[in-house]
């Protein structure tokens, strides 16, 4: 998949490749080391055990990681209200999602480009219309947002569309889990 994003001259940029036993991944850094980790020394296990897919951003010209995704799959639990709000009139106490189980960016990169991290919901959120066509479905992109180490992420993933779970929503979390409808 070719990445078209920001300036006219990012253009052709990027691309998005699924992670693979031979990639590199020494090269990625970002502010939150649990999410290097994960990277380093969880993701290739999570997607050989058939828990996560991972999916890095690369830039061309480099090769270098610029953000990655893993996505699973997903249910959430929506409140009676909240069905109502997204006109799910089912008995189902869960409805499908695909879920954002980690999104980070390199520091390199969101110092550089602007928009990396939204780019990288809107491949999440092709990803899941990919699946609905071909696989199975799911109503919603979810996420459960990290506040714990960064409390700007519930804006930046309001801006991109989501709106908190009521259901799970949790004073006392590290994370708030969040829903962006696929369908509307």
């Amino acid at each position: 998949m070719r990445i078209q994003f920001g300036r006219k001259e990012h253009s052709d940029a990027f691309k998005l490749e699924c992670l693979t036993p031979s990639m590199s991944l020494a090269d990625f850094s970002c502010p939150i080391e649990e999410y290097n980790e994960y990277l380093y020394k969880d993701s290739l296990r999570s997607q050989n055990d058939h828990i996560a897919k991972t999916w890095l951003l690369r830039e061309q010209a480099t090769g270098r990681i610029a953000a990655y995704m893993s996505l699973i799959a997903d249910a959430i639990k929506l409140s009676a209200t909240e069905k109502e709000l997204h006109s799910l009139n089912y008995p189902f106490k869960t409805i499908p999602a695909i879920k954002i189980a980690k999104l980070a960016v390199s520091q390199l990169f969101s110092e550089k480009y602007k928009g990396i991290g939204s780019f990288m919901i809107g491949a999440a959120l092709w990803k899941a219309l990919g699946c609905n066509d071909d696989y199975c479905s799911a109503r919603f992109l979810t996420v459960d947002a990290d506040i714990e180490h960064d409390e700007g992420v519930l804006a930046f993933y309001e801006k991109n569309g989501f709106i908190k779970n009521e259901e799970l929503y949790n004073k006392n979390r590290k994370t708030i889990s969040m829903r962006k409808d696929i369908w509307v």
